[in-house]
């Protein structure tokens, strides 16, 4: 199915609120009261909820759970921001209630080990929020670069060495680049946006990238760190890096960003209405309440930014446990609902397209 995605209206309203984002840590995003989420309109639960995974969306589940427990005070949910390699690790081993991810479950091993955890059940991928992954860049006054996917695999495969080199000159002509050495930053954890970029480079340039695509890092060289903040600190602090890096990161922490050329033949700008052409064109392929989505990393829409992710929560169909479910439900519940979508433009996310909404709205109220 096609997804249904009002990006103008997106649009505008992130250009609006992102100067407002209180992100970029791991402790910012519960403390600014203007950017303060709507208090949730779903029935409260109480309990406690142990959860942990994607750094992408670590803001905007610092906003949520503020949000819902300003309203339910017999509430305690806690979310850390360990990658999503983690989070899986930690669902499926029982030790987190639900898990956030930038991937959906691997088909196999990975999803046949989340579904024994779920007694009578599986483990179901339920898309919350859609965030595009920024390339990012630090070398001094340049500004404005822009480049091709073949120009990226080769960078961050170590095949380009140098700033000046004849393949950043050819996207980049009127452009002064130094001789400056390119670190290349990576992610030192296992991670979701990990897996979503080389999918991207894998997907448009399967000759200069060789490597598949994984939550670890597989090619050789660069540098690493831990986190999406700690990316944005080490190209912030450091000239002559490049990186990938979550959209709200590289907003709040004012890194350069590079136009990126697609499948329509042209270099285009991240902005929420261009990340939101892609999404249009994502199918779910999952099966009943399992939503997982395929991006076409390769859109010929016009003015379509292609390199977005698709952040889940991982929890059970079935089998969660008795004094748990009340309150997961209730969560759920609330970040899928409209106030919960709308909370994420103030954080510098996309809400998801409604036709999406509603699937996961079914999901969360089926969890048993």
């Amino acid at each position: 199915m096609k997804l249904q995605r009002h990006g103008a209206i997106a649009a505008l309203a992130i250009t609006a609120t992102l100067a407002m984002a209180a992100c970029g840590s791991d402790n910012t995003g519960s403390g600014d009261s203007k950017a303060a989420a709507k208090a949730p309109s779903t029935d409260c639960a109480k309990g406690s909820l142990t959860s942990q995974g994607s750094t992408a969306q670590k803001n905007a589940m610092d906003q949520w759970i503020k949000a819902y427990q300003q309203k339910c005070s017999g509430a305690q949910i806690t979310y850390d921001g360990t990658g999503s390699g983690a989070g899986v690790q930690a669902f499926t081993s029982g030790t987190a209630d639900f898990a956030g991810s930038d991937s959906a479950l691997k088909d196999g091993a990975e999803q046949t080990g989340a579904d024994k955890r779920c007694k009578g059940g599986e483990a179901l991928d339920l898309p919350m929020v859609t965030g595009p992954i920024a390339v990012v860049y630090n070398i001094g006054d340049v500004k404005g670069l822009q480049f091709k996917p073949a120009t990226l695999a080769k960078i961050f495969a170590g095949k380009i060495k140098t700033w000046n080199d004849p393949a950043i000159k050819a996207d980049n002509p009127s452009a002064k680049l130094p001789s400056t050495p390119i670190q290349p930053v990576h992610r030192a954890d296992a991670s979701g946006t990990s897996d979503n970029f080389t999918k991207y480079l894998s997907k448009t340039a399967a000759a200069d990238w060789t490597y598949d695509h994984a939550k670890e890092w597989k090619a050789p060289g660069g540098v690493a760190a831990k986190g999406s903040d700690g990316v944005s600190a080490k190209v912030k602090s450091t000239a002559g890096t490049i990186a990938y890096d979550e959209w709200s990161y590289a907003t709040t922490n004012g890194l350069n960003m590079a136009k990126i050329y697609n499948g329509a033949g042209a270099y285009t700008e991240l902005t929420a209405e261009a990340a939101g052409k892609t999404v249009d064109g994502a199918k779910v392929v999952g099966q009943g309440d399992n939503l997982k989505l395929d991006i076409d990393y390769n859109t010929k829409v016009a003015g379509a930014y292609p390199i977005v992710l698709v952040t889940y929560e991982i929890a059970c169909s079935k089998g969660n446990a008795a004094d748990k479910l009340p309150l997961l439900k209730s969560f759920l519940t609330y970040v899928s609902s409209d106030d919960g979508q709308a909370a994420l433009t103030s954080q510098g996310y996309a809400p998801l397209p409604k036709s999406v909404q509603t699937k996961v709205q079914a999901a969360v109220k089926g969890l048993a």
